[in-house]
């Protein structure tokens, strides 16, 4: 029987890049036929190679990491590709291969112009850190409440978990054993994915009745804030700073404000996401079964009515604020309070 190996296209082709651009670089590193800057990304030179600023996400330095980003493209590639299709799936590979790289390049240029440190600006950016942290916000969106079994169910793990462990591993590898570029990229990729997704990215209205294709721009589902991305004890500080961040933004024009049919079109569209039975993460061929489709909408629909929750608490104490201001401050011009007694009669003249 014939093996074959059942790819979208745009997946099949950036296996081959990722393949062929991590053999070449170590062929031509080992042998020393040219420098490495030429397809890693080497902040002193990229602005002279700017093809760079796409070929060193694919030019992994061993063979580990050149695994680990083969299994991301491979199943991570095959499902969004076919959540979403190739042409959309093609441009959110394209920006957060960029944009992650040219940040990362500009933030040691800065780091090298403040501290006058050589290796900050020959420093070797390269590997797919930025892409793995992409596809893991675009399967929080997608199927946040989907639980990934690890070593035979000794380990449970829900995707929405993904991005924050990625980025605490990351972190904390970076600051203790000195991987700074991926500590870097890592962050760089979340937030230019993260970014893209939730303001930018145009997508079917799957909760719509309509048969025609409505499409809605960004994800404005109250799951997807930014504030949900972190465990539930350090929400509400997290929520608060990245409201004042967004707050400053709408104010200098820079992002449109979400209304609040926005919000409400982005949880029914999670809902609908839950609803639906997109592929399964391992198994994208196949529909998720009637009872973990129907305990993911459940859970989707719990957490939608906790975010609905709160946002009403934090609106009826902001409309109860004035009130008891009012009632703490009356107005001197109206007199004194009435007694409920009646005023006592004047003698006519």
């Amino acid at each position: 029987m014939q093996f074959r190996l059942n790819l979208p296209p745009l997946t099949r082709v950036l296996l081959i890049v990722l393949c062929g651009i991590s053999i070449v670089y170590q062929v031509v590193r080992l042998n020393g036929w040219t420098d490495p800057g030429f397809l890693a990304l080497i902040p002193q030179w990229a602005l002279f190679r700017p093809w760079v600023y796409f070929t060193a996400t694919f030019a992994e330095q061993n063979l580990i990491t050149l695994l680990v980003a083969a299994i991301t493209l491979f199943y991570g590639g095959k499902y969004l590709e076919r959540a979403w299709d190739s042409r959309e799936f093609g441009k959110f590979v394209l920006l957060v291969t960029l944009i992650p790289n040219l940040i990362a390049s500009l933030l040691y240029v800065l780091w090298f112009a403040i501290t006058r440190d050589d290796d900050a600006a020959w420093t070797t950016i390269q590997g797919s850190v930025a892409l793995q942290a992409a596809f893991l916000v675009a399967f929080k969106q997608l199927v946040p409440e989907h639980t990934v079994t690890i070593l035979k169910g000794v380990a449970k793990i829900r995707v929405k978990h993904f991005p924050s462990i990625f980025l605490f591993a990351n972190t904390f590898c970076g600051f203790l054993l000195g991987t700074d570029t991926a500590l870097v990229l890592a962050w760089l990729g979340f937030l230019t994915s993260w970014t893209y997704l939730r303001f930018y990215k145009t997508q079917t209205d799957l909760s719509s009745p309509s048969t025609g294709d409505v499409r809605l721009r960004g994800d404005a589902s109250d799951t997807f804030a930014f504030a949900y991305f972190w465990p539930d004890v350090v929400q509400p500080p997290i929520a608060a700073f990245a409201d004042g961040i967004y707050n400053a933004l709408v104010a200098l024009h820079v992002c449109t404000p979400f209304s609040a049919q926005d919000v409400e079109s982005g949880n029914e569209q999670a809902t609908a996401r839950g609803e639906g039975g997109l592929p399964s993460l391992l198994s994208p061929s196949s529909r998720r079964g009637g009872g973990g489709k129907r305990e993911e909408a459940e859970r989707r629909r719990a957490l939608a009515l906790k975010a609905l929750d709160q946002r009403l608490h934090a609106a009826t104490v902001q409309r109860q604020q004035p009130v008891a201001t009012a009632s703490a401050n009356p107005n001197p011009s109206e007199g004194p309070p009435s007694t409920g007694e009646p005023l006592p009669e004047t003698t006519r003249n």
